[in-house]
């Protein structure tokens, strides 16, 4: 018995094992698309914004509904004692009295200085404006995914690139090594080799380190298990020397300014403050009203059955008008028609200072883009100078023409060289996506 549940044990651990095992070595591939889908799809600032428009459009619905007529109604059945009027015999009575009472009534405006179809149409503005605001954290967090999407590739690269340079390091001090076995090299030289495949793997490791990094900032921004194995598909990157240089502020200012949220909710918010000054104008006119009601009610101090009271002796009905006119309310109402045209000033402050924000943060990436392209050329031309001068030593090395610390010195700036091009070549990407993000186009690679 006791060998049996060892057994079990024994296969159950196995199990769990093998499980974990085979979890931890799933991967999950990535593409640019599926990131920024997933990042939409679970941010909860965007929720956040995606209920607040839901809370917006539920005071739009209701606003409509204030230019229906309301119906209220209300019943009511009590016993008194002691002494009290007793509206139905119209006695003054000092005893015990059953009484059942209702009413329904309903009531419409007529005309209320315009207040309630300022306040749908402001509403409305508001509506698009919690809309818009959605859109603006669906294009900055697109942004982001592309920017950190791109980091993960030139990580990448590092990685690849310091790999390279630390093979390239290790075949070195094995020569290295052999000349100093038959004396051809002395400790120096050969300690010099070692600080290089050294100062090799830092940068490797550093590269790495920077690729985990971004890998988990990605999925912080998806909102994705930190323990989960992801890696990045690599799309079919365009060449930097094919990317457009032509563009000028102006240009895309004046096609990002139409559709740009930023801007459109600043839009929305000056129209919905501005159809507010007339929903704080309309509360110092006089307000009409029309409205009706029935009503009855039983006692049991009257000498009448209960049928016939409710429905003959008792039963009431009316119609009539209600004029409502400001005289003076302490002021209230001509202090909220003064702070709405204030809001409504703010609101178009607010909006110009969006548009010209834009228009600066545009004439910058287009600043940027060219300054981005100006180094990719500058860092290509040095990376294959450097590689060049580096193979050129490497060989004269190797005959013993050039000492190890020149050799080290070159290859430190061979790789500094194409470290830098390969940084340069992303932010090359990187730059011309932000072009894309305020024209419109779809953010792909």
């Amino acid at each position: 018995m006791k060998y049996t549940k060892l057994k079990i044990l024994f296969f159950c651990f196995l199990g769990t094992t093998i499980g974990t095992k085979a979890f931890a070595q799933e991967t999950e591939v990535i593409t640019l698309q599926q990131a920024v889908e997933k990042t939409l799809a679970n941010n909860l600032q965007i929720k956040q914004a995606q209920y607040q428009a839901a809370i917006t459009d539920e005071n739009l619905k209701q606003t409509k509904y204030e230019l229906y007529p309301n119906v209220t109604s209300n019943a009511s059945a009590n016993r008194q004692f002691g002494l009290f009027f007793d509206q139905q015999s119209g006695r003054l009575l000092n005893s015990s009295v059953d009484q059942v009472n209702g009413r329904i009534s309903s009531s419409v405006v007529l005309f209320g200085g315009g207040t309630l179809m300022n306040q749908i149409k402001q509403n409305k503005a508001f509506l698009m404006s919690d809309k818009s605001n959605i859109e603006k954290m669906k294009n900055d967090l697109s942004l982001s995914v592309v920017n950190t999407y791109l980091q993960i590739l030139n990580n990448q690269d590092l990685i690849k690139a310091s790999r390279q340079q630390l093979d390239l390091s290790n075949q070195q001090l094995g020569v290295a090594q052999k000349n100093f076995d038959v004396g051809n090299n002395t400790q120096a030289d050969l300690s010099q080799a070692k600080a290089q495949v050294a100062n090799n793997e830092l940068s490797l490791t550093n590269a790495q380190n920077a690729y985990e990094l971004s890998v988990l900032n990605l999925k912080q921004l998806m909102e994705m298990n930190p323990e989960q194995n992801i890696t990045v598909q690599i799309p079919a990157i365009a060449d930097p020397e094919n990317i457009k240089n032509n563009y000028t502020g102006y240009d895309v200012y004046t096609k990002a300014v139409v559709n740009y949220p930023d801007v459109k909710l600043a839009e929305y918010n000056t129209e919905a403050f501005k159809y507010g000054i007339n929903v704080a104008k309309g509360n110092l006119y006089p307000s009409l009203s029309f409205g009706g009601g029935l009503s009855t009610g039983y006692s049991s101090s009257v000498p009448s059955s209960f049928n016939d009271q409710i429905t003959n002796r008792n039963f009431g009905q009316y119609l009539g008008f209600n004029l409502s006119i400001p005289i003076f309310n302490n002021y209230r109402n001509r202090a909220n028609y003064n702070i709405a045209k204030i809001r409504y000033d703010n609101a178009k402050a607010a909006e110009q200072l969006a548009k010209n924000n834009l228009n600066k943060i545009i004439s910058q990436a287009v600043q940027d883009l060219k300054s981005a392209i100006k180094s990719y050329d500058a860092t290509k031309s040095a990376f294959n100078s450097s590689k060049e001068a580096f193979n050129v030593i490497k060989q004269r090395y190797e005959v013993g023409l050039v000492n190890v610390i020149e050799l080290n010195t070159s290859q430190t700036n061979y790789n500094k060289a194409e470290f830098d091009f390969i940084q340069a070549k992303y932010n090359v990407i990187f730059r011309q996506k932000v072009i894309d993000f305020y024209l419109g186009n779809p953010l792909t690679l």
